[in-house]
């Protein structure tokens, strides 16, 4: 294995440079060589490319021999590589990972782009886009969130388009009679000198599946399919117990972790007194903090499986992309799309 591997560097260290200079290659060393996406036993010199492309539209002088002195080589996209930025700093184009909100929150994460009636939307989080049901279609997203300097109308990436209502309890009640009766027994409960009072609360019933919203760019120049640190979304699966997950964030940039728990029943803070009971989630351990709500969950295939919503210092939750999609009526925006 070691005079494999030392014989092996010798003959990138003599080729990287023509290597380099075919065309797409933006990176080269030695690697497992990969097959249908798995790893295999063989060592190879490894070819990065900012994006595949069939052998067919490529000249001799670019493509990279199946076999270069006797070694096998690979051929893996990774994208363009970049000097990495600040997850809150302003990006054009703005990759998924990166701070967003509404202009009325503090910041939250650009989850991925999707397609819907053959347009480009940003996903994330309802309370990241819409504010927690707070916000109007047509709202200005900015890029990065308010809370990262982001400003009207100087930082505007996109318009919110679409969100699921987010179901909450504990909310003040608009019935009329409740209301009255609360004031009531609160002015009796002042007279007898108590410094207790109620209030007149409006339950609904209705469980959640989703925290989710799409919002429009304003020029779809200014975002990329790209997820910070990741790369580009290949497809979509169904996560289940043990599956390996990671994610890019605002907040703790790129983490992994493991689906711990399915058909997860959850109860959610949305500030005080507001609860939101979210059924059918994904639990992963503690991949995620504030500010990182809204950021695409894929698996170790780079398949997009959830977007992650919520969490304490122990857990991270996230909905499972299929309901997200079925939703809001949109699908992943694949590398050819």
């Amino acid at each position: 294995m070691e005079n494999e591997l030392t014989t092996i560097r010798e003959a990138l260290k003599k080729n990287r440079e023509q290597l380099l200079s075919r065309s797409n290659v933006v990176a080269t060393g030695v690697g497992y060589k990969l097959t249908a996406g798995k790893k295999t036993p063989t060592l190879s010199m490894v070819c990065s490319v900012s994006k595949k492309v069939a052998t067919s539209q490529l000249s001799g002088s670019d493509l990279v021999p199946a076999i270069l002195d006797g070694i096998p080589t690979d051929v893996i996209e990774t994208g363009i590589v970049r000097a990495l930025q600040s997850t809150t700093d302003k990006y054009r184009p703005a990759p998924g990972g990166v701070s967003i909100g509404h202009r009325d929150i503090t910041a939250g994460t650009l989850g991925c782009l999707v397609q819907k009636d053959g347009q480009i939307f940003i996903l994330s989080n309802n309370h990241v886009l819409a504010n927690s049901n707070q916000a109007e279609r047509g709202d200005p997203i900015l890029q990065p969130g308010p809370h990262d300097g982001g400003i009207y109308p100087d930082d505007q990436i996109a318009t919110l388009e679409d969100f699921i209502p987010i179901n909450i309890t504990g909310l003040p009640s608009d019935c009329k009679i409740a209301n009255g009766t609360a004031n009531i027994l609160n002015k009796l409960a002042k007279l007898l000198g108590s410094g207790s009072r109620i209030q007149a609360i409006r339950k609904q019933e209705e469980e959640n599946l989703v925290d989710a919203a799409i919002a429009r760019p304003l020029n779809p120049g200014d975002v990329t399919k790209e997820i910070l640190q990741i790369g580009a979304i290949n497809g979509t699966a169904v996560a289940d117990l043990g599956t390996a997950v990671k994610k890019s964030g605002r907040t703790t940039g790129l983490t992994t972790g493991i689906i711990e728990q399915v058909d997860v029943t959850v109860n959610v803070q949305y500030g005080a007194g507001q609860i939101a009971t979210f059924t059918d989630q994904l639990m992963a351990g503690a991949m995620s903090q504030g500010g990182d709500s809204g950021s695409a969950v894929l698996d170790d295939e780079n398949r997009l499986v959830g977007l992650l919503f919520a969490g304490s210092d122990t857990s991270t939750i996230i909905n499972r992309i299929e309901n997200v999609f079925s939703a809001l009526g949109v699908s992943v925006l694949n590398n050819g799309s």
